[in-house]
């Protein structure tokens, strides 16, 4: 299980709009990722949305924020398009880095058993060090939560 003051495991994956995103590249700057569930669910758009109207916030700090889920490229163009969203999302369609990054987690809803994405995130400092994570995400008043940990960085 992955901790703060670990190095973010490195990835590259498919984004929205056809090009790829590899974390060590943006080295130098903080990182925020959020990993979701499933797109266009109520709680995955309700945080997608927070981020995306606080983007220009995290970029005056200097700060990418990624999404990244299980669904294709195809689904998140169409998500991104439908919310007007403006993080860029990634797939992680394989779940190798929602392995690595221990999000892919065994969940029980209704006494049912079924693997899935917990909803986190990670904030990764410029020397691609984990800063501070956030697991079992509430989505009411978790962006404002994760700002503010990029400005104390």
């Amino acid at each position: 299980m992955l901790e703060p003051t670990d190095i973010a495991p490195d990835f590259t994956l498919p984004r929205d709009g056809g090009t790829d995103v590899t974390l060590s590249a943006l080295r130098g700057k903080p990182v925020v990722l959020f990993f979701y569930p499933r797109d266009d669910t109520p709680g995955c758009t309700k945080e997608s949305i927070g981020f995306s109207l606080e983007r220009a916030a995290f970029a005056e700090l200097g700060a990418e924020v990624i999404g990244i889920s299980k669904d294709t490229v195809a689904k998140h163009e169409k998500f991104i398009a439908k919310h007007e969203l403006t993080v860029p999302l990634v797939s992680d369609a394989e779940g190798s880095v929602c392995e690595e990054y221990g999000t892919w987690v065994e969940k029980n809803m209704y006494g049912r058993k079924s693997m899935g994405i917990e909803r986190s995130t990670f904030l990764i400092d410029a020397e691609g060090k984990i800063a501070r994570i956030w697991r079992k995400v509430k989505v009411a008043g978790h962006v404002e939560d994760v700002l503010e940990a990029t400005k104390a960085l």
